[in-house]
């Protein structure tokens, strides 16, 4: 998928992600996945420059989430997608299956990304893996 032009506050908190050491995905209004970082790349198992954008379809399948019992997740139930769709907070806990092929439990927290005016910019998950 061809990188567009985006608002300059995801521009911005894009620039601010790269910076942290905190895991970060950041998506658009329809759910398309614009950036995450280093610290996630970790996580995910395969650096932001191998996937570039994809759809919700894609990344909420590309990881293979499932819950602790291995069971598969429907993409519409994962945190970020609730945060895009319904345009509230979420959090949850899943497995997934980083592109290194390492299984991971992990908890995320997604948000809505809401600019001035009441601009609609996307969602921002963050997560970290839980090791408990």
């Amino acid at each position: 998928m061809a990188e567009r032009q985006h608002d300059v506050e995801l521009i911005v908190l894009k620039q601010a992600a790269s910076y942290l050491a905190t895991p970060i995905f950041i998506v658009d209004g329809d759910g398309t996945l614009l950036f995450y970082n280093e610290p996630a790349e970790a996580i995910l198992g395969r650096r932001y420059e191998e996937t570039g954008e994809m759809d919700m379809g894609e990344w909420g399948s590309a990881w293979t989430p499932t819950d602790d019992d291995g069971r598969p997740l429907d993409v519409a139930s994962l945190p970020l997608a609730i945060a895009v769709s319904q345009r509230r907070p979420a959090h949850g806990a899943m497995r997934i299956a980083g592109g290194d092929g390492v299984s991971r439990r992990i908890e995320v927290t997604a948000f809505p990304l809401i600019g001035q005016s009441g601009r609609d910019l996307g969602s921002m998950a963050v997560f970290w893996e839980d090791r408990s």
